[in-house]
């Protein structure tokens, strides 16, 4: 059930963190990934490398998946490598970490367009070449239903990707494909080195977890793997929380 040779995976942000973590997991079960990047080249070129080594093929495209002619410009190189895209997963984020009263209207639109607007790019590109049975996953975090300090644009927008993934699963339903979002907690990435209260947080989380450790980002691959395979399909517009059960401690 978990044997997904033959199928195309596209995941952006995919260089690092919980983005490289995903493209292994499902390469060591059969699929070819594209590796998006905007800035981390040798971080994406090692990930594909991993890749390859797990006997899966990659292709590795820079795009930033905040502009348009990016995207559309990474979906030609996917299809004229691949020809078609079996699962989706929208994980490049982005966003300032400053108090609400000190935010620009440039910080709010960097971050809803980074984060939340880019799936429904990515999904208008990537439905063409998708069948029925294929995949979007969207990587969210708690900061979507939490107030967390300096966390406003990101968690804003995470909020609105919840959102547009709901509506998503409600349009493409018809069509088989089905889109969920992974919430995953206080994941210990390069991304939450721009925190600086990033000590406080990981202890924080690690205290208030009844499991007693912290996500992982192998944690959340295994979580878009199981999404990936027959296990789920029933599985359409849901917020799938990949925490250790931090969030139900209040």
């Amino acid at each position: 059930m978990f044997n997904l040779r033959g199928k195309v995976a596209l995941i952006t942000g995919g260089s690092r963190g919980i983005g490289r973590a995903i493209a292994l997991r499902l390469a060591e079960n059969g699929v070819d990934v594209v590796v998006n990047y905007v800035r981390h080249k040798k971080d994406a070129e090692d990930t594909a490398a991993l890749v390859e080594k797990a006997g899966a093929s990659c292709l590795v495209v820079k795009a930033n998946v905040a502009k348009e002619e990016d995207v559309h410009a990474m979906f030609g190189e996917l299809e004229n490598r691949f020809g078609r895209l079996d699962f989706l997963v929208s994980n490049a984020a982005s966003g300032v970490l400053k108090p609400a009263m000190e935010l620009t209207e440039r910080h709010w639109n960097w971050a809803m367009d980074i984060n939340a607007r880019a799936l429904l790019s990515l999904v208008q590109h990537g439905v063409r070449m998708m069948q029925s049975g294929s995949r979007v996953m969207a990587v969210s975090s708690l900061g979507s239903v939490r107030a967390i300090e300096n966390y406003t644009t990101v968690g804003a927008s995470k909020a609105a990707l919840e959102s547009l993934v709901r509506h998503l699963a409600v349009e493409l339903g018809p069509k088989g494909i089905m889109v969920n979002t992974i919430s995953a907690g206080a994941v210990d990435t390069d991304a939450l080195k721009h925190f600086p209260n990033r000590d406080q947080i990981l202890e924080t989380a690690l205290s208030r977890t009844p499991l007693g450790r912290l996500t992982t980002p192998e944690d959340v691959a295994n979580i878009a793997l199981f999404l990936c395979s027959d296990l789920a399909t029933m599985i359409q517009g849901q917020v799938i929380t990949v925490d250790g059960g931090y969030a139900i401690r209040g």
